[in-house]
């Protein structure tokens, strides 16, 4: 007898190019062909193969004709080998449009966020602090990126949220800098199709917001990034 499949959910990102499967059942989920497999829960997932490997918490791999056989949340990820005229897609906007302080020369565009699911979690304990923050309910949003070669996406210090990115198409870097001036950069890490950072950025605050470094994404190459948020939706644990 086959194993059941987990139901899943599919989000456009970007309509013909990108799309995401998101399940949160428990049963096996079959991973035809090759593509990026994010554990978005707070929990490790299980992918199939001899032996079972764990996934840790908002990591990713590469999948071929595989299965993940059990996850709190993942999304499945599927990306256009040609991107040219991705950011056309319906729903996508110049970041300049949403944020005016954005300079429109900075060729930065971001494509719909859907809200794909709510997971229970400790803020401090997936940001690997000295002390636990309690348990909290938060809720996951996704949007896709675009930014030409060579594009310095602006840095910036500031989100209400806990956020991961994982790269899709092209090579880039997600960079830390001491202040707001990029000759102080002081840490990078290297993205390529398939890699989400091990760690988040931040660390919590004591009024249950998030302190970020000034950082930034740097386009080394035409690049398409997911942007994974968690929203905490109420108080703590």
């Amino acid at each position: 007898m086959s194993a059941p499949t987990a139901p899943a959910t599919r989000v456009v990102l970007a309509d013909g190019f990108a799309e995401a499967l998101v399940t949160a059942a428990p049963e096996p989920l079959p991973v035809p062909g090759r593509a990026v497999v994010l554990n978005l829960a707070p929990t490790p997932a299980l992918l199939g193969g001899d032996p079972p490997r764990p996934l840790p918490p908002l990591s990713s791999t590469t999948l071929v004709d595989g299965v993940v056989e059990r996850a709190g949340l993942v999304a499945v990820l599927r990306v256009a080998d040609d991107v040219t005229g991705l950011t056309g897609a319906p729903g996508w906007r110049h970041f300049a449009d949403l944020l005016p302080a954005h300079p429109r020369e900075v060729a930065l565009h971001r494509g719909p966020r859907t809200r794909v699911g709510r997971v229970e979690l400790d803020a401090g304990e997936l940001l690997g602090q000295e002390r636990p923050d309690g348990l909290g309910a938060f809720d996951v949003w996704l949007n896709l990126w675009f930014a030409p070669a060579g594009t310095d996406c602006g840095l910036h210090d500031r989100h209400d949220f806990i956020e991961v990115h994982t790269q899709l198409h092209g090579l880039g870097r997600m960079q830390k800098f001491h202040a707001d001036d990029r000759a102080s950069l002081h840490e990078e890490q290297l993205m390529a199709p398939g890699h989400t950072p091990p760690v988040p950025f931040c660390r919590t605050r004591s009024d249950g917001g998030f302190h970020y470094p000034w950082h930034q994404y740097r386009a080394d190459t035409d690049c398409a990034w997911l942007a994974v948020e968690y929203h905490r939706t109420g108080g703590r644990g």
